[in-house]
């Protein structure tokens, strides 16, 4: 059986399993330590598990899915039962509150920068909900996410607009960690805007035109942030006007996970397209992460891109790791020239 998700992945990798991902976790791993280990010592080892995920003080506040801990809880205590270590009422303990547990349509993920803060985000437990996509993380805005994070000066001090920030985790990451001017999250879903606003708060930021109010959002994990300037705003790819989008004054325009349907394809391209005729005078740059799910579809792309006079160059791949995800050998990030 496949090893659990991100959800408590990084709090349990950075206590156990050093710089190995979770996804596909090694439990036959845990197991051969298990076995290895004094007797007195499996439950130890085991307990301390359990405190740094199911247990730990941020998955308590902000819990991942049932169904999630459930299975995580499981085959930890089937690794502990394959021992001869002592019974562990704190893991049955554990499980049996999460059984009682009713299943809800949304969850919380928890993912930690480097500096060990964490980034938190309400979530749908479905891959299509309402309507749209766009109430989960998908893989190429967590490796936007992690190239932001290597590459800071692309939006220190400057104005960032997302397309289709989805539940906002790629700005929230480049919000705590790249210091922006200006932040605009923007999508259309009006369901997306909702969750991504509460996303927002629940990350201790405020929105303009809003004041800032330290008290509000994760002031228990005791971090203060440098407020950038934060908008949300419905941006619709087909009808916005080039006068919209110069109003924005945006320094760089970022998007993650929105090449992968023919027709919204051609209207981010003539949205593109728009921001090269609108600013004859300083052109934004532009970084598109996309997973290529569909060659005709990214061929596509390229091809309008090619046909709108937008050249574009693939960067290279980052070299690490932040956030634990499976690796997409698929995932590209390409910087546009409008």
């Amino acid at each position: 059986m496949a090893g659990p998700g991100p959800e408590l992945g990084l709090l349990f990798q950075r206590r156990f399993l050093a710089a190995r991902q979770l996804r596909g976790m090694p439990w036959a791993e845990l197991e051969q330590q298990l076995r290895a280990a004094p007797e007195r010592s499996q439950s130890s080892l085991l307990a301390d598990i359990l405190h740094q995920t199911v247990l730990h003080p941020l998955c308590v506040r902000y819990p991942p899915s049932a169904a999630y801990r459930r299975c995580f809880l499981t085959e930890l205590i089937k690794k502990h039962e394959s021992t001869a270590a002592d019974p562990l009422d704190e893991l049955y303990d554990a499980l049996a509150r999460i059984l009682n547990e009713e299943e809800s349509a949304h969850c919380y993920k928890s993912y930690l920068l480097p500096s060990g803060e964490p980034v938190t985000l309400s979530e749908s437990v479905a891959i299509i909900s309402q309507g749209t996509t766009g109430l989960i993380t998908w893989d190429a805005a967590l490796q936007l996410a992690e190239w932001a994070t290597e590459n800071p000066a692309v939006f220190t001090n400057r104005t960032v607009l997302e397309l289709g920030s989805g539940v906002g985790f790629t700005g929230l990451v480049i919000c705590k960690t790249c210091n922006p001017k200006t932040y605009i999250f923007s999508d259309y879903h009006h369901c997306v805007l909702k969750q991504l606003t509460e996303n927002i708060h629940l990350n201790g930021f405020t929105l303009e035109p809003e004041t800032t109010n330290p008290a509000q959002g994760q002031e228990a994990e005791g971090k203060e942030y440098q407020q950038p300037k934060l908008v949300v705003a419905e941006l619709d790819w087909g009808s916005v006007t080039e006068e919209q989008l110069l109003a924005l004054q945006a320094d760089v325009v970022i998007a993650a996970d929105v090449i992968y349907d023919p027709e919204i394809t051609l209207s981010l391209t003539g949205m593109l397209q728009k921001f090269s005729t609108s600013r004859a005078d300083r052109k934004p740059e532009v970084y598109i992460a996309l997973t290529v799910r569909n060659l005709d579809t990214y061929h596509m792309f390229q091809a309008e891109l090619d046909k709108a006079g937008i050249r574009w160059q693939i960067i290279p791949a980052h070299s690490n790791s932040i956030f634990l995800h499976d690796t997409q050998p698929n995932v590209t990030i390409l910087q546009l020239f409008i």
